[in-house]
């Protein structure tokens, strides 16, 4: 039974792991409800994460040291405040956790919390997963109700299970973690009991209990998405996952300080072999092109100018935000007819005003969600090539896009179409695997981690086995 202790001395072996079992045991049942992870920051910064239901800050320990932890937000009720949603469908905020946080330097080896190990990423980034767009959808304006109870219908724990089990080194979100806006109403059995709002039971709900095994296998690279704009879930981002420190007036708590809750300075995070990440904040970019007297306007031109400074760090970047630039959405207009829309508008309107090929010369590849499917395309034209993972958790998008696009068809102005692979309806993840500097074998895998798709990133060219996956 315990092979490595000789015969006369098992009995005392035994005896003195039961009694290592009995004082750990106290400090494991101390800790009910903790949530522990690594999020990366400006640089590769290592933030360690702790939410607990406890009173005071867990100790976190590094390269066998104890330290104490900080406070980054206290549990508490946010007043409520004006959402996207009719006041009658809004309510205040209950935080009922306290948030702590620790910097874990660059040259730690290991680091824990109540016996729990973080995921501390090699210097050199390999094998990457990419997922987005992972909240259960129940939103009145839309009527549209998602059925949360039902695994099938929302499968993020099984894709995040199955994401986990490819061993990553780093996962890249890229934004909307929380739908569950308003309340299931009766008769929508799919739904029924569902938590909803913007607190932390929805948090829980929506992102952190099925993200379980993802957030303890490997740091996170987190992008915010729109619904996690100050005028949604922007209090619980700000609180629980946005790498820089919460400040008074950035928290989203008051309506009347939403333009600085908003926006957010991109920033950098090296993968090693003279590649990095750089991720930047969309979440208030609206659909159509922005104009100077706009709010938006100066702060995204602010934005382009910082990721081009960022850019010339590294050789190759990888660029990571919510809205697709490159991408194309399908649905249909109100007559019923097939509707091909571009990429974000207002983001190219701010970016274009600066370069007109909207992006750094040193960009190569862009991440992004949004769209709700996996997507594809490289271009003939000079410009990097575009994924789209909004595939991850949230209610489908069931128009197919087109195997061929139609004459003409670009995603934005003078961006000419080489070739395009995508997949509708169809809920999983992708794995990035480096292959050299530049260079990345993608994988495009279902639900329960079988490959689909499989793509070569060579700089900035991209090409797929399959143009077009079939439905499931």
């Amino acid at each position: 039974m315990f092979p490595l202790f000789p015969r006369p001395a098992r009995a005392l072996g035994l005896g003195l792991l039961m009694t290592a079992l009995g004082l750990l045991a106290p400090c494991q049942a101390a800790e009910p409800g903790l949530i522990t992870f690594v999020v990366l920051g400006p640089g590769g910064a290592r933030i360690a994460r702790a939410i607990t239901p406890a009173t005071s800050c867990p100790l976190i320990r590094i390269d066998g040291q104890d330290q104490p932890m900080t406070v980054r937000a206290p549990a508490g009720t946010v007043p409520q405040r004006p959402t996207r949603s009719d006041p009658a469908l809004s309510k205040p905020s209950v935080f009922d956790t306290l948030v702590c946080e620790a910097n874990v330097p660059l040259q730690a080896q290991s680091a824990s919390i109540a016996g729990r190990a973080l995921p501390l990423p090699p210097a050199d980034i390999r094998r990457i997963v990419v997922i987005g767009d992972t909240g259960c959808r129940i939103k009145s304006a839309d009527n549209a109700y998602q059925a949360c109870n039902d695994p099938k219908a929302y499968p993020f724990a099984q894709v995040a299970a199955a994401a986990a089990r490819w061993a990553p080194d780093l996962v890249i979100h890229v934004g909307d973690y929380l739908y569950r806006e308003n309340p299931c109403p009766a008769g929508q059995v799919g739904c029924t009991g569902s938590v909803w709002g913007y607190g932390g039971d929805a948090w829980r709900a929506d992102f952190f209990g099925p993200a379980a095994p993802l957030l303890q296998k490997a740091a996170w690279a987190a992008a915010r998405g729109n619904h996690e704009s100050c005028a949604r879930a922007g209090q619980g981002w700000w609180r629980f996952i946005d790498s820089r420190p919460l400040a008074a007036g950035r928290d989203c708590n008051d309506a009347a300080n939403d333009d600085a809750g908003d926006y957010s300075d991109p920033y950098a995070v090296p993968l090693g072999e003279g590649a990095q990440l750089i991720l930047f904040d969309s979440s208030d970019t609206p659909a159509n092109a922005l104009t100077p007297d706009q709010p938006g306007w100066a702060h995204y031109r602010d934005t382009y100018a910082k990721i081009a400074a960022l850019s010339a760090q590294a050789d190759h970047n990888i660029l990571v935000d919510h809205h697709p630039m490159l991408a194309f959405a399908a649905g249909k207009d109100k007559a019923g007819a097939f509707k091909l829309s571009p990429g974000n508008e207002g983001l190219q309107s701010a970016f274009g005003s600066l370069n007109p090929t909207l992006f750094p010369p040193k960009v190569d590849l862009l991440l992004s969600g949004h769209v709700h499917v996996w997507e594809a395309l490289s271009f003939a034209s000079p410009y990097p090539a575009q994924i789209v993972t909004g595939f991850s958790g949230t209610q489908e998008d069931i128009v197919p896009l087109p195997a061929t696009l139609p004459p003409g068809a670009t995603p934005a102005p003078g961006v000419i179409v080489k070739a395009m692979s995508s997949w509708v309806d169809g809920f999983g993840f992708m794995t990035l695997e480096r292959q050299g500097p530049d260079r990345w074998l993608a994988q495009i895998h279902d639900g329960d981690g079988a490959v689909v798709n499989t793509c070569a990133i060579i700089g900035s060219s991209l090409s797929c086995a399959i143009a077009q996956v079939a439905r499931p």
